[in-house]
């Protein structure tokens, strides 16, 4: 167990109640403590909890199905019954090969209740990717969708120790018309048009097992804090990905920080725009349901029309996603269509937030999106803007403040070479301690001492903390570019591109210049209305206006789309790699 700064402390004991060190704390929406006391249940037990005082209110609106509290308690258990019979034991990891449907929260709560650790996994990995995965982890069963299988898994699972696969449909879970419980469904959504229900003999059905063990009972594994619960991926800074081993107690604090954090309760409707198998989906949607016993609207993949319907249909009241999708959402046509007065509880996190999307978006429904920050080590958000506060702007960058450390929480600035403290307003690597830390990664000692030393985590993040408590990430210490021998962090270029009213989405990044060793260069796209019609020199002009000369970008390449991964972050990686097209 941890105390606020994270270190270990003896069971029982209440967090420490001083505040000395953490001036954020008084920037806290009222409610609020600086200390939560460390949850004793699990994220499962949590779930059981819920599932026992609300079994018949919604868990899950998918599309246009509702699933109750106990209809997923049931199913879980029943999958979690499964899972023992075929000889998955305590400890033994099970992975998840799936997109945001049903069965994913089904088969997340199998292999807690089980007793095993959930290994989810992008459902964008081609063969070897998945390989990796399923090799590095160890896992013996995997639950998969069925066209990933066909087309993914089933060429390399020769090469895995997985022993047992349980296939499922993003059919299967669909509304069906009334009176008819096996028959047509109603209204199939537009994104699963050529979807179909797919058959292997080698493979066990999720439906079916659920079928035949509809009886049976919740096995009963009551997993303790230190516990690992999930091998959440990640490739961190450098090397091969690596399995952060998020804890029973690092998923139930901050399921609880989100809870508290967003006063999610009775009339929230949880908005699953993230990726269930990252970080953000599993704690910020997944998790906190469960805690709260409040439903989630899932679509299969992320479609921002479908989206937008079902925002309205649903009323959503909360939703946490990368930036790019409320861009997204901006830029549909339906978007000024849709009531989205609901959705009162906007946060973002993942990537940059341009603060003309904010002001853009506020303006169209609304609601203001609050800034979040959190890494997969950190199991979620380390910072928030406290509810109902909006972020200040960092004078020097144009960015958005990332917020102020959750409960619990202590976070620090460190020199970059030196790694000692600097005060507020000094730029430097951020570095985080508190319950929310994993132990480390999943059988890899080395990495996990290089990254988690004394129980603070180096972010590989660069920012500052000004004198209120508020911090600023400026960018990945990686991604820094040495332009004439100054320092340009492509996030404040990104900034100032985002102001400028045809660009929809901005990366920069370093590229050879014979003269100055690196110069600047900014990858966009562009809105729709303003293709063809805005040139790179435009652009290249606006931000020689606004920025001093060894910073504005000398290159500008317009493309349609830039690359992104499945949670919406921009891959610069992608774009240094590929000379992005020179």
């Amino acid at each position: 167990m941890w105390d606020p700064a994270g270190g270990a402390r003896r069971a029982g004991e209440v967090p420490g109640q001083s505040h000395a060190g953490r001036p954020w704390v008084a920037l806290y929406t009222a409610g609020v403590p600086a200390d939560l006391p460390l949850p004793t249940p699990s994220p499962v037990d949590q779930f059981r909890a819920t599932a026992r005082r609300a079994a018949g209110d919604p868990a899950v609106y998918y599309f246009d199905r509702v699933m109750t509290f106990g209809e997923l308690d049931h199913l879980s258990s029943a999958l979690a019954a499964a899972l023992r019979d075929l000889g998955v034991e305590p400890g033994h990891r099970v992975a998840l090969f799936l997109q945001n449907i049903p069965q994913f929260w089904i088969a997340l709560l199998a292999a807690w209740k089980a007793g095993a650790i959930a290994v989810p996994l992008n459902p964008m990995f081609k063969g070897e990717e998945l390989v990796y995965h399923l090799q590095d982890s160890g896992a013996v069963a995997l639950v998969s969708l069925e066209s990933l299988y066909d087309e993914v898994a089933r060429p390399v699972l020769g090469r895995t120790d997985v022993r047992h696969v349980i296939t499922t449909s993003e059919l299967d879970f669909l509304a069906r018309a009334p009176g008819q419980a096996r028959g047509p469904r109603v209204g199939e959504p537009v994104g699963l048009a050529g979807s179909s229900k797919r058959r292997f003999s080698e493979t066990l059905d999720l439906v079916h097992l659920c079928q035949r063990l509809e009886r049976a009972p919740d096995p009963g594994a009551e997993p303790g804090p230190h516990d690992v619960a999930l091998l959440t991926y990640t490739s961190g800074t450098t090397g091969s990905p690596k399995g952060a081993m998020n804890t029973h107690g690092n998923v139930a604090f901050n399921a609880e920080v989100y809870r508290t954090w967003m006063r999610l309760g009775p009339g929230d409707v949880v908005v699953g725009a993230a990726p269930l198998f990252h970080i953000t989906g599993l704690i910020g949607h997944l998790a906190v349901a469960g805690l709260a016993g409040v439903p989630v609207i899932l679509g299969y993949r992320f479609d921002p029309g479908e989206m937008l319907r079902l925002i309205e249909r649903w009323r959503g009241t909360f939703m946490v996603a990368a930036i790019t999708a409320y861009i997204a959402l901006m830029n549909h046509p339906d978007f000024g269509r849709r009531d989205l007065s609901s959705l009162g509880k906007a946060y973002s996190g993942g990537a940059p937030i341009p603060a003309a999307v904010v002001e853009r978006f506020e303006a169209a429904t609304g609601a203001y999106i609050h800034n979040i920050y959190g890494l997969t080590e950190t199991t979620s958000p380390s910072h928030a803007v406290p509810l109902g506060r909006r972020a200040p702007v960092d004078p020097d960058s144009g960015a958005l403040s990332v917020g102020v450390p959750v409960p619990n929480t202590v976070v620090k600035v460190v020199d970059l070479e030196t790694g000692r403290d600097l005060p507020p307003g000094e730029v430097g690597e951020l570095v985080t301690r508190g319950p929310m830390v994993v132990p480390g990664y999943w059988k890899k000692p080395e990495e996990t001492a290089h990254a988690i030393r004394d129980g603070w985590l180096r972010t590989g993040d660069v920012g500052r903390m000004d004198a209120q408590g508020w911090f600023y990430v400026i960018d990945r210490r990686k991604d820094m570019i040495i332009a004439s021998g100054f320092k340009v962090w492509p996030r404040e270029v990104e900034d100032v591109l985002y102001r400028h009213p045809a660009v929809r989405e901005a990366a920069v990044i370093g590229v050879p210049d014979p003269y100055r060793g690196e110069t600047v260069k900014a990858v966009v796209s562009l809105k729709p209305e303003f293709e063809g019609r805005v040139t790179p020199e435009e652009l290249i002009a606006f931000c020689r206006e606004r920025m001093a000369a060894y910073k504005y970008p000398r290159q500008v390449e317009i493309v349609p789309e830039l690359p992104k991964t499945l949670t919406g972050k921009i891959l610069r990686r992608v774009l240094r790699e590929r000379g992005a097209g020179q």
